[in-house]
């Protein structure tokens, strides 16, 4: 089960993550994200747990629960979008081809 868990402290660590959610089951990644400009944390992160049940109890137990001060959110984390309109890739198509770029012959 893939856990978000939000409004953490900025000093917050990756070990920090595990440890609270250790106290549920198994914990096979924890993740702090980090802001690529600042190197300093965003305030959220991710657990994965194997087993959802312990993922459960452990989203029941923590949403709302103070760490430094602060109320965590924790839910399940939804799965990522592909982007603006939720589809994958494609780009700029002309009118009418279809060739390849290659001149007609």
């Amino acid at each position: 089960m893939n856990i978000y868990v939000g409004n953490l402290p900025y000093t917050t660590t990756e070990e920090d993550l595990r440890a609270i959610f250790e106290r549920f089951g198994e914990v096979s990644s924890a993740k702090v994200v980090i802001d690529r400009e600042t190197n300093r944390s965003k305030g959220f992160g991710f657990v994965e747990m194997p087993d959802d049940h312990d993922g459960e109890e452990a989203v029941k137990a923590l949403d709302g629960s103070p760490m430094n001060g602060r109320p965590l959110r924790v839910n399940p984390a939804k799965p990522r979008e592909g982007g603006p309109g939720g589809g994958g890739g494609g780009g700029f198509r002309r009118p009418g081809g279809g060739g390849g770029g290659r001149p007609p012959r």
